[in-house]
């Protein structure tokens, strides 16, 4: 039977999304992992809820519009990401604003629960957006060049990893049931920002 295969999707993203949205702690610096610089970027990365859910968030809403957009935003989010990490080693150290963070959790996830039909060019901007500004607050965590630059590499590796995956498996879903579950994660996205956001303002 085909339904059976069918019917463990929503299950999965379940799961996946109750791991994304654990409460981590928050680190100023890059955790060492003892396998060097790039694991260290890379598990960083997979342990921040802040940087890696909306990251998820636009692979999928990309993915939903088509292949052409999963391309760009699989090399124009990663691209951007590293460009900020960059500018960001420059800087003081800092854990962003929450209530920012908490924006583009609302954000993201609304437009992909929406399903909103938005040009590749906006896309695009939201990407480079995106990349930039989580790209720079993980760079003036990293401290100077040299093994920062390769945690960099490590981190931005996993980001286009990430974006592959999200979108290759989005684009080719066709039944409504799979891509409504698709919009449904974007529903727990943007509850998760309503929550950020109430938290954010109370401590504030």
């Amino acid at each position: 039977m085909n339904s059976g295969p069918k019917s463990q999707l929503p299950i999965y993203a379940a799961v996946l999304f109750c791991l994304a949205l654990c409460p981590m702690p928050a680190e100023a610096h890059l955790t060492s992992t003892g396998m060097g610089p790039i694991y260290d970027g890379l598990v960083h990365f997979l342990m921040s809820p802040e940087d890696f859910v909306p990251v998820l968030a636009l692979a999928l809403l990309a993915g939903l519009r088509g292949a052409a957009y999963g391309r760009r935003a699989l090399f124009t989010l990663p691209g951007a990401w590293l460009l900020g990490g960059f500018v960001g080693m420059s800087g003081a150290a800092t854990n962003g604003n929450a209530i920012i963070a908490a924006v583009w959790f609302l954000l993201l996830g609304g437009l992909l629960a929406a399903d909103m039909n938005l040009s590749l060019r906006l896309v695009t901007g939201l990407a480079v957006l995106l990349g930039l500004y989580n790209g720079y607050l993980n760079g003036t965590g990293m401290g100077g060049f040299g093994a920062a630059s390769v945690a960099l590499l490590g981190l931005v590796f996993a980001v286009f990893v990430l974006v592959a995956f999200a979108t290759a498996f989005v684009v080719r879903l066709r039944a409504q049931w799979a891509r409504v579950s698709v919009r449904v994660a974007g529903s727990w996205i943007f509850a998760s920002g309503l929550l950020m956001l109430g938290w954010a303002t109370r401590r504030h």
